[in-house]
């Protein structure tokens, strides 16, 4: 196993500039996803990675070697795609031996590395099954398995779960997980599946127009988002506008609220991020805020109330707490629950910043 180094990556299709100087270390034996809409960069990123397509500029390393010039069938890399490219006219069986017989691996040890490809993925029962009769998440694992029997040390995934059923995919999920931790190798996963990324990564690189925009666990990317881009795009979430006072200390509405933040310069305008099921719904006069219900969703595990402050903006609340609409009520959040964000700031300004008060707390 290795890690993965890109350096100053670039890349023009035309005069088009799709990735836009990407530095980031993908460490050994992690579960990481890029997350992102269509069109932001990720899936040719991906493709850098596995050799089928050379970057415009900048170097990739994997370890210590330039893997700039090697070819993707010399690099110990397999991938997944979305439409798993399976050979239907071959047998499962037929399918996962197919890389091991192009490179002329022994009839024995072929005959081992499927034996246990097949029983990693859970299906030494569908042996010489025919593709045509395999359920989606059948052939999913077929396209898993027929890359880690290659013993890959990098296994990239391309949307290999986004043509799948949501209950199915569910399982999926759980499934490439523990797949990910009995094998011990790296898996870059793409996808634009918000949920998808928090449930499966150790760390997620969420990107827009060609920059990765931030990186770091689920935790970190869903409770510290770097700016209002992230934060709507991983769950949902309540952004208002306002001024930090102090450390510590934050402006909403003219109103000054004790918070969690700082290292901000006093009077910098701010972005205060609060997310739905955050929101406490109390009497009113008894919380923060006064609004009145707007609307309720009834989304099975809780409701989805939208309630409008006295300045008329829209807050979302997801609570077991039944009410009406038309009523009003106040809001209220603890000072844990606002995240405040500085429009402009760099990562590593927001990572320092975040260290440094950190360290004061």
């Amino acid at each position: 196993m290795t890690e993965i180094r890109l350096q100053n990556i670039n890349q023009y299709f035309g005069e088009t500039h799709i990735l836009k100087n990407i530095d980031f270390t993908f460490l050994e034996g992690k579960f990481y996803t890029i997350l992102g809409p269509s069109g932001c960069g990720k899936t040719t990123l991906l493709k850098i990675i596995g050799g089928f397509v050379n970057q415009t500029s900048g170097d990739l390393y994997f370890g210590d070697k330039k893997m700039n010039e090697i070819p993707a069938n010399k690099r110990q890399v397999n991938t997944v795609f979305q439409d798993y490219a399976l050979f239907p006219h071959l047998n499962v069986y037929e399918n996962v031996a197919f890389g091991l017989k192009i490179k002329k691996v022994s009839k024995v040890e072929r005959e081992a590395r499927i034996k246990e490809a097949l029983r990693f993925t859970n299906l030494t029962d569908f042996k010489y099954r025919d593709i045509e009769q395999l359920s989606g998440g059948q052939k999913q694992r077929v396209a898993i398995a027929r890359a880690i029997v290659n013993e890959p040390d990098i296994l990239l995934l391309d949307e290999s779960l986004s043509a799948l059923d949501h209950n199915l995919r569910v399982d999926m999920q759980y499934e490439l997980k523990e797949l990910q931790q009995k094998l011990g190798i790296t898996f870059i996963f793409v996808t634009h599946d918000q949920e998808e990324a928090l449930a499966l990564s150790d760390e997620i690189l969420v990107m827009d127009k060609g920059h990765i925009v931030q990186a770091g666990s689920p935790k970190d990317i869903y409770d510290e988002p770097l700016n209002k881009y992230v934060a709507d795009f991983i769950g949902e979430s309540n952004i208002v506008e306002g001024e930090m006072l102090e450390d510590g200390k934050v402006s909403i509405y003219g109103r000054a609220y004790e918070c969690v933040d700082g290292g901000v310069k006093s009077g910098t305008p701010v972005e205060i991020m609060v997310r739905p099921e955050d929101i406490v719904l109390k009497p009113l006069e008894e919380g923060h805020l006064n609004v009145t219900v707007d609307s309720i969703l009834f989304r099975g595990v809780h409701y989805e109330i939208c309630v409008l402050d006295e300045d008329g903006y829209e807050w979302v609340i997801h609570t077991t707490q039944k009410t009406e609409e038309g009523k009003k009520v106040s809001i209220y959040f603890d000072k844990e629950d606002m995240h405040i964000m500085v429009p402009g700031e760099k990562e590593d300004e927001f990572n320092e910043r975040l260290e440094l008060y950190e360290g004061i707390l």
